[in-house]
């Protein structure tokens, strides 16, 4: 349990300090991976008939 904790916590520092050293990059590419995403599930699913 310890471990996995350790595990945890060390990987969220590192994610930090990747953003921190990234910036405005990192948000940038995580936006379009998300409009990336979000686009092929509304092609998947078709629109919604209301």
């Amino acid at each position: 349990m310890r471990w996995s904790w350790i595990y945890v916590l060390t990987r969220r520092s590192l994610e930090l300090v990747g953003l921190r050293l990234l910036g405005n990059t990192a948000k940038d590419v995580e936006l379009l991976v998300l409009r990336h995403q979000h686009a092929v599930l509304q092609r998947l699913l078709g629109r919604p008939k209301v």
